[in-house]
Protein backbone atom coordinates (compact mmCIF):
# COMPACT_ATOMS: atom_id res chain seq x y z
CA UNK A 1 0.00 0.00 0.00
CA UNK A 2 2.83 2.29 0.90
CA UNK A 3 4.27 1.49 -2.57
CA UNK A 4 0.89 2.08 -4.14
CA UNK A 5 0.28 5.56 -2.33
CA UNK A 6 3.51 6.44 -3.70
CA UNK A 7 2.75 6.07 -7.27
CA UNK A 8 -0.38 7.78 -6.98
CA UNK A 9 1.19 10.59 -5.11
CA UNK A 10 3.91 10.59 -8.48
CA UNK A 11 1.09 10.40 -10.86
CA UNK A 12 -0.59 13.32 -9.91
CA UNK A 13 2.37 15.10 -9.39
CA UNK A 14 2.30 14.91 -13.25
CA UNK A 15 -0.77 15.52 -13.68
CA UNK A 16 -1.01 18.67 -12.00
CA UNK A 17 2.15 19.81 -14.08
CA UNK A 18 -0.13 18.75 -17.21
CA UNK A 19 -2.90 20.64 -16.10
CA UNK A 20 -1.07 23.79 -15.07
CA UNK A 21 0.46 23.90 -18.24
CA UNK A 22 -2.39 23.16 -20.75
CA UNK A 23 -4.02 25.71 -18.95
CA UNK A 24 -1.75 28.01 -19.49
CA UNK A 25 -0.95 26.86 -23.48
CA UNK A 26 -4.52 25.93 -24.53
CA UNK A 27 -6.35 28.91 -22.08
CA UNK A 28 -4.50 31.73 -20.87
CA UNK A 29 -1.89 32.50 -24.14
CA UNK A 30 -4.72 31.91 -26.76
CA UNK A 31 -7.58 34.13 -24.95
CA UNK A 32 -4.42 36.77 -24.65
CA UNK A 33 -2.89 37.32 -27.54
CA UNK A 34 -5.83 35.46 -30.71
CA UNK A 35 -8.56 38.10 -30.86
CA UNK A 36 -11.45 36.62 -32.83
CA UNK A 37 -12.54 38.32 -36.13
CA UNK A 38 -9.84 40.75 -35.88
CA UNK A 39 -6.66 38.85 -37.78
CA UNK A 40 -4.81 42.40 -37.61
CA UNK A 41 -4.86 42.87 -34.09
CA UNK A 42 -3.93 38.92 -33.82
CA UNK A 43 -1.08 39.04 -35.81
CA UNK A 44 0.14 42.68 -34.01
CA UNK A 45 -0.60 40.83 -30.31
CA UNK A 46 2.00 38.06 -31.40
CA UNK A 47 4.48 40.32 -32.49
CA UNK A 48 4.56 42.44 -29.46
CA UNK A 49 4.25 39.77 -27.06
CA UNK A 50 6.52 37.39 -28.39
CA UNK A 51 7.93 36.04 -25.00
CA UNK A 52 4.12 35.19 -24.24
CA UNK A 53 3.91 33.41 -27.27
CA UNK A 54 7.00 31.44 -27.00
CA UNK A 55 6.54 30.33 -23.17
CA UNK A 56 2.70 29.20 -24.70
CA UNK A 57 4.87 26.49 -26.98
CA UNK A 58 6.81 25.56 -24.51
CA UNK A 59 4.35 25.27 -21.85
CA UNK A 60 2.52 23.00 -24.60
CA UNK A 61 5.67 20.98 -24.94
CA UNK A 62 5.67 20.32 -21.22
CA UNK A 63 1.88 19.44 -21.45
CA UNK A 64 2.57 16.89 -23.53
CA UNK A 65 5.43 15.63 -22.34
CA UNK A 66 3.77 14.92 -19.16
CA UNK A 67 0.92 13.21 -21.10
CA UNK A 68 3.43 10.35 -22.17
CA UNK A 69 4.80 10.09 -18.24
CA UNK A 70 1.07 10.11 -16.70
CA UNK A 71 -0.81 7.13 -18.48
CA UNK A 72 2.49 4.66 -17.71
CA UNK A 73 2.14 6.13 -14.06
CA UNK A 74 -1.22 5.50 -13.93
CA UNK A 75 -0.59 1.84 -15.90
CA UNK A 76 1.50 1.05 -12.83
CA UNK A 77 -1.15 2.20 -10.55
CA UNK A 78 -4.52 0.98 -11.93
CA UNK A 79 -3.88 -2.02 -13.92
CA UNK A 80 -4.48 -4.35 -11.47
CA UNK A 81 -7.99 -3.60 -11.72
CA UNK A 82 -8.53 -3.97 -15.39
CA UNK A 83 -5.50 -4.93 -17.54
CA UNK A 84 -7.54 -4.56 -20.48
CA UNK A 85 -8.62 -1.14 -19.65
CA UNK A 86 -5.39 -0.01 -18.55
CA UNK A 87 -4.18 -0.78 -21.88
CA UNK A 88 -7.03 1.15 -23.45
CA UNK A 89 -6.42 3.89 -21.10
CA UNK A 90 -2.49 4.11 -22.18
CA UNK A 91 -2.80 3.80 -25.76
CA UNK A 92 -5.71 6.70 -26.37
CA UNK A 93 -3.44 9.44 -24.28
CA UNK A 94 -0.31 8.41 -26.03
CA UNK A 95 -2.10 7.90 -29.37
CA UNK A 96 -2.55 12.41 -28.62
CA UNK A 97 1.06 12.91 -28.26
CA UNK A 98 2.45 13.16 -31.76
CA UNK A 99 -0.91 14.84 -32.90
CA UNK A 100 -0.10 17.54 -30.11
CA UNK A 101 3.38 17.68 -31.14
CA UNK A 102 3.33 18.19 -34.91
CA UNK A 103 0.56 20.73 -34.49
CA UNK A 104 3.20 22.85 -31.96
CA UNK A 105 4.76 22.66 -35.22
CA UNK A 106 2.27 25.36 -36.85
CA UNK A 107 3.28 27.91 -33.92
CA UNK A 108 6.85 27.41 -34.42
CA UNK A 109 6.40 28.50 -37.89
CA UNK A 110 4.02 31.82 -37.51
CA UNK A 111 7.41 32.60 -35.52
CA UNK A 112 9.21 32.21 -38.26
CA UNK A 113 7.18 33.92 -40.78
CA UNK A 114 7.50 37.02 -38.23
CA UNK A 115 10.73 37.03 -37.42
CA UNK A 116 12.63 35.28 -40.50
CA UNK A 117 13.97 38.45 -42.50
CA UNK A 118 14.51 36.24 -45.96
CA UNK A 119 11.11 35.22 -45.69
CA UNK A 120 9.73 38.98 -44.66
CA UNK A 121 11.36 40.06 -47.39
CA UNK A 122 9.17 37.81 -49.72
CA UNK A 123 5.39 38.87 -48.78
CA UNK A 124 3.68 41.81 -48.11
CA UNK A 125 2.03 42.78 -45.17
CA UNK A 126 -1.29 41.11 -45.93
CA UNK A 127 0.60 38.42 -47.59
CA UNK A 128 1.93 38.17 -43.88
CA UNK A 129 -1.38 38.47 -41.82
CA UNK A 130 -2.75 35.69 -44.61
CA UNK A 131 -0.27 33.00 -43.93
CA UNK A 132 -0.06 33.76 -40.22
CA UNK A 133 -3.56 32.91 -40.01
CA UNK A 134 -3.38 29.81 -42.46
CA UNK A 135 -0.82 28.40 -39.62
CA UNK A 136 -3.03 29.69 -36.79
CA UNK A 137 -6.02 27.90 -38.14
CA UNK A 138 -3.86 24.90 -38.55
CA UNK A 139 -2.99 25.03 -35.18
CA UNK A 140 -6.64 24.97 -33.89
CA UNK A 141 -7.79 22.23 -36.67
CA UNK A 142 -5.07 19.93 -34.67
CA UNK A 143 -6.39 21.13 -31.41
CA UNK A 144 -10.12 19.80 -32.46
CA UNK A 145 -8.57 16.48 -33.58
CA UNK A 146 -6.69 16.50 -30.37
CA UNK A 147 -10.12 16.66 -28.98
CA UNK A 148 -11.02 12.96 -29.56
CA UNK A 149 -8.52 11.27 -27.68
CA UNK A 150 -8.13 13.59 -24.74
CA UNK A 151 -11.68 12.40 -24.42
CA UNK A 152 -11.01 8.68 -25.38
CA UNK A 153 -8.74 8.29 -22.77
CA UNK A 154 -11.31 9.53 -19.86
CA UNK A 155 -13.42 6.83 -19.98
CA UNK A 156 -11.02 3.37 -19.14
CA UNK A 157 -9.31 5.76 -17.22
CA UNK A 158 -12.87 6.71 -15.30
CA UNK A 159 -13.83 2.73 -15.32
CA UNK A 160 -10.61 2.30 -13.39
CA UNK A 161 -10.94 5.05 -11.08
CA UNK A 162 -14.43 3.54 -10.29
CA UNK A 163 -13.81 -0.01 -10.02
CA UNK A 164 -10.67 0.28 -8.32
CA UNK A 165 -12.08 0.53 -4.40
CA UNK A 166 -8.89 2.65 -3.39
CA UNK A 167 -9.93 5.76 -5.53
CA UNK A 168 -13.33 7.77 -5.38
CA UNK A 169 -15.98 6.77 -7.68
CA UNK A 170 -17.44 9.92 -7.74
CA UNK A 171 -14.65 10.96 -9.90
CA UNK A 172 -14.17 7.93 -11.93
CA UNK A 173 -18.48 8.86 -13.31
CA UNK A 174 -17.26 12.22 -13.55
CA UNK A 175 -14.00 11.13 -15.69
CA UNK A 176 -16.43 8.77 -17.96
CA UNK A 177 -18.51 11.45 -18.58
CA UNK A 178 -16.10 13.90 -19.32
CA UNK A 179 -15.12 11.68 -22.13
CA UNK A 180 -18.17 12.55 -23.83
CA UNK A 181 -17.91 15.97 -23.34
CA UNK A 182 -14.84 15.89 -24.99
CA UNK A 183 -16.47 13.99 -27.91
CA UNK A 184 -19.58 16.46 -27.98
CA UNK A 185 -16.95 19.51 -28.21
CA UNK A 186 -15.03 17.98 -31.24
CA UNK A 187 -18.47 17.48 -32.71
CA UNK A 188 -20.07 21.14 -31.34
CA UNK A 189 -16.89 23.18 -32.60
CA UNK A 190 -16.68 21.38 -35.97
CA UNK A 191 -20.54 21.45 -37.01
CA UNK A 192 -21.57 24.74 -35.45
CA UNK A 193 -19.81 27.75 -35.81
CA UNK A 194 -21.42 29.26 -32.98
CA UNK A 195 -20.51 26.47 -30.66
CA UNK A 196 -18.00 28.34 -27.93
CA UNK A 197 -20.08 31.11 -27.57
CA UNK A 198 -23.15 29.03 -26.20
CA UNK A 199 -23.90 28.17 -22.30
CA UNK A 200 -23.87 24.33 -23.34
CA UNK A 201 -20.53 24.30 -24.45
CA UNK A 202 -19.15 25.63 -20.92
CA UNK A 203 -21.46 23.42 -19.25
CA UNK A 204 -20.67 20.13 -21.11
CA UNK A 205 -16.99 20.43 -20.01
CA UNK A 206 -17.93 20.63 -16.01
CA UNK A 207 -17.88 16.84 -15.74
CA UNK A 208 -14.64 16.62 -16.72
CA UNK A 209 -12.85 19.32 -15.35
CA UNK A 210 -14.17 18.20 -11.54
CA UNK A 211 -12.71 14.54 -12.46
CA UNK A 212 -9.54 15.35 -13.63
CA UNK A 213 -8.70 18.23 -11.18
CA UNK A 214 -10.23 16.07 -8.49
CA UNK A 215 -8.60 12.96 -9.34
CA UNK A 216 -5.46 15.41 -10.02
CA UNK A 217 -5.46 16.36 -5.61
CA UNK A 218 -6.53 13.26 -4.43
CA UNK A 219 -4.04 11.62 -5.79
CA UNK A 220 -1.39 14.15 -5.10
CA UNK A 221 -2.80 14.55 -1.37
CA UNK A 222 -4.96 11.66 -0.36
CA UNK A 223 -2.64 8.94 -2.25
CA UNK A 224 -5.23 5.83 -2.46
CA UNK A 225 -7.54 4.39 0.32
CA UNK A 226 -6.41 1.42 2.33
CA UNK A 227 -9.12 -0.57 1.02
CA UNK A 228 -8.39 -3.47 -1.37
CA UNK A 229 -9.21 -3.09 -5.07
CA UNK A 230 -12.74 -4.57 -6.15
Amino acid sequence: MSSKKKTARIAGLIYLILILSGIFNLIYVPSTLFVSGDPLATLENIENQQTLFQLGILSGLLCFTCFILLPLALYKLLSEVHKTHAVLMVIFALVSVPISYLNIGNLFTVLSLINDEQLLGLFTREELLAQVMVYLEHYSNGTLVAHIFWGLWLFPFGYLVYKSGFLPKFLGICLMLGCFGYLIDFLGYFLCPDYASTTFATLVGIPSGIGEIGICLWMLIVGVRSKSPA
